[in-house]
């Protein structure tokens, strides 16, 4: 049995910008957002709804998205929609972690390192 986890520590913050993102490309309620992260990253990660709905929520409060009741083949549910802060916070993070990422296959990749002074 694999102990292979989707979600390791590192990806902190890393659910907030799928949100944002996938929502900044249309409307959707949380569970298509849960299939819209698990197929667009092709089972690589998966955040299930008790991960997800509170990331909503925090952003609908802080004012980068909202959301709005809607009925949706026949049910009703929480469409939400990025704002105009919403989209430069995604700005944002992209450009963070695009500088991560940078960063780390920098070291991946051997950069050579300068030797840190003995204080």
């Amino acid at each position: 049995m694999s102990n292979r986890r989707s979600n390791p520590d590192f990806l902190n913050g890393v659910p907030e910008l799928l949100i944002l993102q996938l929502l900044s490309t249309r409307a959707m309620y949380g569970y298509q957002i849960v299939q819209a992260i698990r197929l667009s990253t092709k089972g690589r990660l998966e955040f299930g709804e008790g991960c997800v709905y509170p990331i909503l929520h925090r952003l609908e409060a802080d004012g980068y998205i909202t959301g709005q009741r809607e009925t949706v083949a026949g049910r009703n549910r929480v469409v939400y929609r990025v704002t105009a802060s919403g989209a430069r916070r995604l700005q944002d993070q992209v450009s963070a972690w695009q500088m991560v990422v940078g960063a780390v296959e920098n070291v991946l990749q051997g950069a050579t390192h300068v030797e840190p002074g003995l204080a």
